[in-house]
């Protein structure tokens, strides 16, 4: 009575085989996760660095139409380059024809 190994071996290869696909296919998975929680950190870091771009893109439109105001340019006009309103004398009025 010789039993015959070959099935023994077979199934204890398989089980090998299966175990290995296993623990490669947990160590891509925890890999997967590392680099997910990587990006997604990343992300967040991107979305408040935009986040805080924008405010100051706000601020400083706010602050160019405050320089650009007809008051601001009229005072920079007198005080900075000593220019002052003419006259209604002073004025001529050209018609297109």
């Amino acid at each position: 009575m010789l039993m015959d190994l070959r099935p023994v071996r077979q199934s204890g290869l398989m089980t090998l085989v299966f175990a290995i696909v296993c623990v490669l296919s947990a160590v891509a998975l925890i890999y997967t996760k590392h680099e997910s929680r990587k990006l997604f950190i990343e992300l967040e870091r991107l979305t408040a660095e935009r986040d805080e771009l924008n405010i100051e893109w706000g601020q400083l439109q706010i602050e160019q139409s405050t320089w650009a105001t007809h008051g601001r340019i009229e005072q920079v006009a007198t005080r900075d380059l000593s220019l002052v309103r003419p006259g209604s004398t002073e004025v001529y009025v050209i018609e297109r024809q």
